[in-house]
C-alpha cells in the first residue's frame, strides 16, 4: 500500500448542523497563508495525500470533506444545493482562516466552488488553482419545466432505494472499482484511497462514504450569465490547470468543449492555463508531483 510521507491529522468542527471534517497537513503555524484544497463530487479530502506528499514548502494545509461526503455527516433531507458549498466554505476559513486571505485549490466540483466563491468573496482568496473545474453546459429557460419534473421524479426514485450506491466485498474490491474509473491509478494508491474512500457498514460490506442524494440532479439550471458574473469579480490570480486527456469532451460529447470553457475563462481578469500530460480527470492522483510542481511554482 502507499505509505503517505506527510502525516494526516483530522478534526470536526459543528457548523451549520452538521459535524464537517477537515483534514490537516504540515504545521499549525506558518508564514505562509493556509493552503485550502477543495474535492469534487463522490470524493473526500484525503484524495489530495498523493499531491501533499510531493509538495516540497511546510505550510498549514486543509482539505475539509463537503458535506455528504467522507466523514462529514449527512443532511436530514432528500438533495442537495450547490450554494451550500459557498456558504459552508465562508464559515470553514471563518473558523481555520479568520481575516486571511488563503491560497485555494479545487478539482472538478470543488474547483467550481473554488471559481464561484472568489467572485463571491474576492478579499478572501489570494491565489486560486482549478483542477479541472469546468462548469456545465449552458442551459435555456425552456428547460426549466423538464428539470423540476426530472428533479421530482429523482427524488422519488432515491426514496424508492433506485439510487442507492453499490456496497463491495472488501477493500479490495473499492480499490478494483476506483482503477476500472481510473485506468492510470496504480495498486497501491488504490489501496491506500479504498481506505479512506469507503468503509465498512455492519454487514461487513464496504460502502462508499457519499450520501446518495448527491445522485439527485439539481432542480436549478446551470446559468453561464451569472457565472460569468462571478468570474468577473475575481481579484486573486488564477491557475486553470486541465488533463491531457480532455476528460470534458469524453463526458460531455459534444454538448460542451474545451473551447468553450477557455472562452469563459477570458472573463477571469488574472487567468492562464496549464496542462498535465499523460493525466486524466483524477490528474491529482495521475500526475501528483506535476500538479504539485505547478500548484507550489504559482503559489510563489
Amino acid at each position: 500500500m502507499y505509505q503517505a510521507i506527510q502525516p494526516l491529522r483530522s478534526s470536526t468542527l459543528p457548523l451549520r448542523h452538521l459535524n464537517y471534517h477537515v483534514n490537516h497537513w504540515g504545521p499549525e503555524e506558518s508564514p505562509l497563508p493556509a493552503l485550502v484544497l477543495l474535492h469534487g463530487w463522490m470524493d473526500v479530502g484525503a484524495s489530495y495525500q498523493f499531491t501533499v506528499d510531493a509538495l516540497r514548502q511546510q505550510r498549514l494545509i486543509l482539505a475539509p470533506d463537503w458535506r455528504g461526503f467522507g466523514q462529514t455527516s449527512r443532511l436530514q433531507a432528500d438533495h442537495y444545493v450547490f450554494a451550500d458549498y459557498l456558504a459552508d466554505l465562508d464559515m470553514l476559513l471563518d473558523h481555520y482562516a479568520p481575516g486571511q486571505a488563503v491560497d485555494l485549490v479545487g478539482h472538478s466540483m470543488g474547483g467550481n466552488v473554488a471559481m464561484m466563491y472568489a467572485g463571491v468573496r474576492p478579499e478572501r482568496i489570494r491565489r486560486l488553482v482549478n483542477l479541472e473545474g469546468f462548469g456545465l453546459p449552458a442551459t435555456r429557460p425552456s428547460q426549466a419545466p423538464t428539470r423540476f419534473a426530472q428533479w421530482i421524479d429523482e427524488i422519488k426514485q432515491l426514496h424508492q432505494g433506485e439510487k442507492s450506491l453499490k456496497t463491495y466485498d472488501d477493500a479490495h474490491g473499492v480499490a478494483q472499482r476506483l482503477m476500472k474509473t481510473n485506468p492510470r491509478l496504480t495498486q497501491d494508491k488504490a489501496d491506500w484511497l479504498a481506505q479512506h474512500w469507503a468503509k465498512p457498514n455492519a454487514q461487513g460490506q464496504w460502502e462508499i462514504l457519499g450520501d446518495p442524494a448527491h445522485k439527485v440532479t439539481s432542480a436549478q439550471l446551470f446559468r453561464v450569465d451569472e457565472v460569468l458574473a462571478l468570474y468577473a469579480r475575481i481579484t486573486a490570480p488564477v491557475l486553470a490547470v486541465e488533463a491531457s486527456g480532455d476528460s470534458l469532451g469524453q463526458w460531455w460529447k459534444g454538448r460542451y468543449s474545451l473551447a468553450e470553457y477557455h472562452e469563459r475563462l477570458t472573463h477571469v481578469p488574472d487567468c492562464r492555463i496549464a496542462v498535465v500530460q499523460d493525466a486524466g480527470h483524477m490528474l491529482h492522483h495521475d500526475q501528483p508531483e506535476a500538479v504539485a510542481r505547478l500548484i507550489e511554482d504559482f503559489l510563489a
